[in-house]
């Protein structure tokens, strides 16, 4: 399995808030890095005309006032578009990637996001005609209003499935899950916008590590069954740094 990894997302100037904390990152690779099974690749930053897939000009530029968090923006787009391409190559990836992105809309943003991982990176493999449809599983404890607004509804061919689920005991929380994927038909790959905030020792109190290996099981099943294994994930939420290595490698080993 493939992860994505940029020394540059250990910056955490770009913004004074829990999800910019440092730390959050160092955990996730030392663990991640012990691991033979995973190899780590960099990416570059995404272009003007990926972002541009996904974003208004205005917001584009307003990001691009600020040069430092311009910077980290566009590299963490650019590790999500590498993501998929890794993903659609046949090799599952996951994205250590810094800011998140599934609070930015088209020409807004919100939430610690600046520019839509998710968006852009299934996006950019729409342009290329490689896909035509996706599924995104949003396990953040936060509703990622930025991946609805920007991939629900399309004017375009581009067909997507989101789940944001959401229950009150971690059982109901997965199975439910499980329910809308089985009913799931004619999708090109899976995603995960994969926040860890919904975690037991987390902001949500409900996913312990086991269940978070569900989910990527969950991911890797239906990924096999419905698009050859095409799958990958983006890392969003997460804000106990003690517990949140702990969960993303238990869902790594899910996915993998």
């Amino acid at each position: 399995m493939k992860i994505i990894f940029h020394e540059r997302y250990y910056d955490s100037t770009y913004a004074m808030d829990p999800a910019a904390a440092s730390g959050r990152l160092e955990g996730i690779v030392e663990i991640l890095s012990k691991n033979e099974d995973f190899e780590f690749i960099s990416p570059q930053p995404a272009t003007k005309e990926d972002i541009l897939r996904a974003h208004s000009k205005r917001h584009y530029d307003n990001i691009k006032r600020d040069y430092t968090l311009f910077e980290l923006a566009s590299l963490a787009a650019g590790g999500a578009i590498l993501a998929a391409k890794k993903a659609f190559e046949g090799e599952p990836t996951f994205a250590v990637i810094r800011p998140p992105g599934h609070h930015a809309s088209s020409d807004s943003c919100w939430g610690f996001c600046y520019f839509n991982n998710i968006s852009i990176s299934l996006l950019k493999l729409f342009s290329e005609r490689k896909i035509k449809s996706g599924f995104v599983l949003d396990f953040d404890l936060h509703t990622g209003d930025g991946n609805l607004n920007i991939l629900s509804h399309r004017s375009d061919e581009f067909r997507v499935d989101i789940l944001n689920p959401d229950s009150s005991t971690n059982e109901d929380y997965i199975s439910r899950v499980e329910r809308y994927m089985e009913n799931l038909h004619d999708i090109d790959i899976l995603v995960a916008s994969a926040g860890f905030d919904q975690g037991k020792d987390d902001w949500g109190g409900l996913l312990e590590p086991e269940d978070y290996n569900t989910l990527g099981a969950m991911m890797k099943k239906y990924a096999t069954k419905l698009c050859d294994g095409k799958r990958y994930a983006l890392l969003e939420g997460g804000y106990n740094h003690d517990v949140l290595p702990i969960n993303v490698n238990s869902f790594c080993q899910g996915f993998k």
